[in-house]
């Protein structure tokens, strides 16, 4: 990878109950913004996912969201982005979101950012890919998760390999360490 061009964002469709999440994704969307990268995210107008994309846009950066036809009618699609694609199911949405992405960040969030986190990983796992992810464990949100692979690997149910298949960070800071890192050596 030389040049990254655009981020997957996997986050909530709620804002939590920290306001550090909120801060963290408003810090995240001026950073995508500054770095001229544009934010491929699920394309809803509410909690982090609302946040981060506002943010990228009140920079003047560029964000394309993808959303399913129901999400659409239950979470209100962002109707002041980019570029919005309504999609059928969530499987033609993280299909897209993967191919129009050069990598992949975590940030808090429910089930669903679980789902697309454990995907992502797995299709890295299986050689289905070679693009960066990143789990940005602010606040040790992710560490019980982090905690569970780390039992997993203890029963061997997986190599302790796995665990080289994304970065951990914990701060926006790091992320634009690590974006700078990726594009000056084509870290993956």
């Amino acid at each position: 990878m030389t040049k990254l061009k655009s981020l997957c964002v996997y986050c909530g469709s709620r804002a939590g109950n920290k306001k550090a999440f909120q801060k963290l994704s408003n810090d995240v969307g001026e950073i995508l913004s500054q770095s001229k990268i544009k934010l491929i995210y699920g394309g809803g107008n509410v909690g982090l996912m609302g946040i981060i994309a506002n943010s990228v846009m009140k920079n003047g950066g560029e964000v394309h969201g993808i959303i399913p036809e129901h999400l659409n009618k239950i979470e209100k699609s962002h109707d002041k982005i980019t570029k919005l694609t309504i999609v059928e199911n969530m499987h033609q949405r993280k299909k897209l979101m993967f191919d129009h992405s050069d990598a992949f960040l975590v940030l808090p969030g429910s089930i669903g950012t679980l789902d697309e986190t454990i995907e992502i990983i797995t299709w890295k796992q299986l050689g289905l890919h070679d693009k960066p992810i990143i789990i940005l464990n602010s606040e040790n949100y992710w560490t019980p998760f982090l905690a569970l692979l780390d039992n997993i690997i203890e029963y061997e149910f997986t190599l302790p390999k796995t665990l080289d298949l994304f970065h951990v960070i914990h701060s926006a800071e790091e992320l634009l360490l690590l974006f700078k890192k990726i594009q000056d050596s084509g870290v993956e």
